[in-house]
């Protein structure tokens, strides 16, 4: 096997570095200039009255049962 430092295959390997270096640089610069950036429109959704009760109903359960428990929760989550 030959060593390519001493053939002069070097200039390929930095032709191919450079290259691949090149391509990967306007692909960068094609999506920067061609993204066109799209506004998202708010989505509103109907809310009933009868769900929020539901909503209300289940958060008080939910802390009857924390009240409840026999471990202390931390105050902070770490």
């Amino acid at each position: 096997m030959q060593n390519p430092f001493e053939t002069g295959h070097i200039k390929n390997y930095i032709l191919l570095y450079v290259s691949v270096v090149v391509i990967m640089v306007l692909f960068f610069i094609a999506t920067t200039l061609f993204h066109d950036a799209k506004s998202v429109e708010e989505k509103v959704f109907n809310v009933d009255k009868n769900s929020s009760a539901l909503v209300d109903k289940r958060e008080q359960s939910s802390e009857q049962n924390s009240t409840q428990s026999r471990f202390k929760l931390l105050e902070k989550a770490y």
